[in-house]
Parts: C-alpha cells; structure tokens; sequence
C-alpha cells in the first residue's frame, strides 16, 4: 500500500465542505462539515449561503482530515478538487482552496469532474472498477446514464433528467408534504410505512417512442401535487405514508428499469449506482432484483459514500495519478457546467509546469513538481 498515491480530495459543489484521503483504493479520511441546516428554513440550498460555509469551514475540515488519515500534508502525492458541474461560488471556494494548498507544498493540482468522482468513489468499497462500468447516478441536481469505458479519461452520457432530477422531485414532494427539508431521507422512513401500490403515479419517458435512456420527474412531481391538493380540497386526510411510498415507487421504478435496460443493452454485466439518491433503501433493493434477475452485478456504495465527499474526490485523484494524467494548471478554473465526457481538466497542452524535473514520493509514480519553493513546514 505504501507504493499508492496518497491523494487529498476536496469537494464544494454545493452544501457539503468533503475533505478525503486516500491512498490506492483505501480511504483513509472522510471529513465533512455540512451548511444543509441552514438551508432547511428556505427549503432548498441558498448558494451564497453555501459558499460562505464552504469559506468557513475549509481550513478546519482539511485539518481534520489529515489528523484522522494519520499522516501531514507535506506526505501527500496530490490534491485533487472538483472543478465542476456544481454551484459556480461553492466550486470557487474548492478551487481556491487547492491551488493555495498545492502552490504551498508543492504538489501537483488535478481539477476532476463531480460526476466522475461519483462513479470512482465506489473503488474504495468494492476495489477497481471494471471496464467498461455502467453507471446510474442520481442526486439532487443529476440523474445520469454513463458509459464508463475508463474513468479518467473516457465517460459517455447515454440519458439525463429533461427537467427535474430525481433528488430534486423528492425535495419538492416532502415540501407539498411539509415534510421539511432535504426530502430524500424522510420520504424513504414514510415510505416504510405505506403502501407503494396505493396510488398510481405517472412514469415519466417510459412510452415506446420516448427517449429510452433520458428521465423526466417533473410531471409525477406535479400529479402528487395536484392528487395532495385535491384530498385537501374535499377536506379529506392525506395518507403520508402511502403517498411518499407510491411516489417513490414510481420514480425507482423508472430509475431501475432505464438502468438494467441500458446494460442489457451495451452488454455490460456490471450497473453502479451513485449519487445522494443511492441512499435510498428501495432503490438499493428493487435494483438489487432486477439486476439478480439479469444477471448483473451491482456495485452501491454505502450511503455515507454516496452523498457528496471529499474521499470520491480523492479518490479519482488518485486513480489521476495512478495512471499518469496530466496534472491541471494554476489557471483552473471553476466550471458550473462541466461536462461529464471531461472526468479532469489537464493543463492546457498537458505541458510540464515551469520545467520542474519529476519528483518521487516513494509510491512508484512521479509527478513534475510545479513549482521549486518548498513550504513543507508550512502545512505540516
């Protein structure tokens, strides 16, 4: 393990500060610091709220960090932050962070893609992942069909939300519910308590003409609006835990069907499923079946690793450095719209910084240092 990659992963794309360590496909840290509550008395996340937290909570998180991994700064082979798709002032404050901390120590920088990160993070549960993986991942702001022939350097969109994405239909349903904020995770508890077949909600793009791989939530969002405000309106009680359970049947429904369809589809007898969304418990277990009844071997990573963190960070950091990719410049910039056929964002050219000779670590990779000044002391 000694001959891997330590890498330091920072992650701001939106109200999580996620500071990682990992070494290889180990995680040695997971640090997080998280502005969601916040955010609940708007019900929803306030990016500029976000990026003061972010600001806020930087430095003591990376600290943090590096207690819990056991090892100082100066001992790492890279830092690696996510560039984009994300809230543009939370990134920034990501991006800051790292070429301040990169610059200071003297280490190779590596800008990588949030979505790719999501997919990579499941090497340090399950090991390497094969080629090609087919990944669902669904969250908040995506739900995403990828093709991933090689995680650092080739990641092909298949389908995406036309409209809402499915962690963002959950927010939105709780709130009709005044289930409070983020919906996610109450719905899947209400949900236990109901009946998923109680009422029959839309599955949206699910018609022979329609797109095979896209989603679209925003109309199941807006049929349990209007079934809740008609219940209401005849002053009738509304069944919580019917409604959360037959509305998140609908949405997994559609999520897991699109999904093993895809990989029957490209031939791929591997799914991963990533992404704040991954967390919930009938998805793992409708995906579960479906894949069994395929063939497919499904690959989920514990909960706390599907949300947002700086160890997915980390973790595509390191495979960056594995497999020798170019390191990004100190012109990195943060990008809201990343997309996700660029897992990382080398310098431009793939040019050697500053013609700094390679320099090794002991880990059996070299990296061209970008700078001479040597500020080891400084963050150790």
């Amino acid at each position: 393990m000694a001959d891997e990659p330590l890498v330091l992963g920072i992650e701001t794309s939106c109200d999580e500060t996620g500071v990682g360590i990992v070494r290889g496909h180990t995680l040695l840290a997971d640090a997080i610091a998280s502005s969601v509550d916040e955010h609940a008395r708007f019900g929803g996340v306030v990016p500029e709220v976000a990026s003061r937290a972010h600001l806020e909570a930087m430095v003591p998180t990376i600290q943090r960090a590096l207690k819990e991994a056991g090892v100082a700064a100066s001992d790492l082979d890279g830092i690696a932050v996510t560039a984009g798709p994300g809230l543009a002032g939370a990134l920034l404050v990501g991006t800051s962070a790292a070429k301040a901390y990169a610059y200071a120590l003297g280490k190779p920088l590596y800008g990588v893609n949030h979505l790719a990160s999501h997919i990579c993070v499941d090497q340090l549960e399950h090991g390497a992942l094969p080629e090609p993986t087919m990944a669902l991942l669904v969250s908040g702001g995506h739900s995403s069909l990828l093709l991933a022939p090689d995680i650092t350097s080739d990641v092909r969109p298949l389908g995406s939300t036309i409209d809402d994405a499915a962690g963002e239909a959950f927010d939105k349903v709780a709130r009709v519910l005044n289930l409070g904020f983020p919906g996610g995770p109450v719905i899947d508890r209400m949900a236990r308590e109901g009946d998923p077949e109680a009422i029959a909600f839309p599955r949206g793009l699910t018609g022979s003409r329609d797109p095979k791989y896209d989603f679209s939530f925003s109309g199941l969002k807006t049929a349990v609006a209007r079934w809740i405000e008609a219940k209401r309106a005849a002053g009738e009680e509304v069944p919580v835990a019917d409604v959360s359970a037959s509305f998140q049947e609908a949405v997994v429904d559609v999520l897991t069907r699109k999904a093993v369809r895809a990989c029957k589809d490209h031939g791929v007898d591997h799914l991963m499923i990533g992404g704040g969304v991954a967390a919930n418990s009938r998805l793992r277990a409708m995906a579960e079946r479906r894949c069994e009844d395929a063939g497919i071997t499904l690959r989920v990573p514990r909960p706390k690793l599907c949300t947002d963190n700086g160890a997915m960070v980390a973790a595509l950091g390191a495979e960056m450095v594995a497999r020798n990719r170019p390191h990004s410049a100190w012109e990195l910039s943060a990008d809201s719209s990343l997309p996700v056929t660029e897992p990382h964002v080398p310098a431009p050219g793939h040019e050697h910084r500053h013609g700094v000779p390679h320099s090794h670590h002991g880990h059996g990779h070299s990296h061209d240092h970008v700078h001479e000044v040597s500020k080891d002391n400084l963050y150790s």
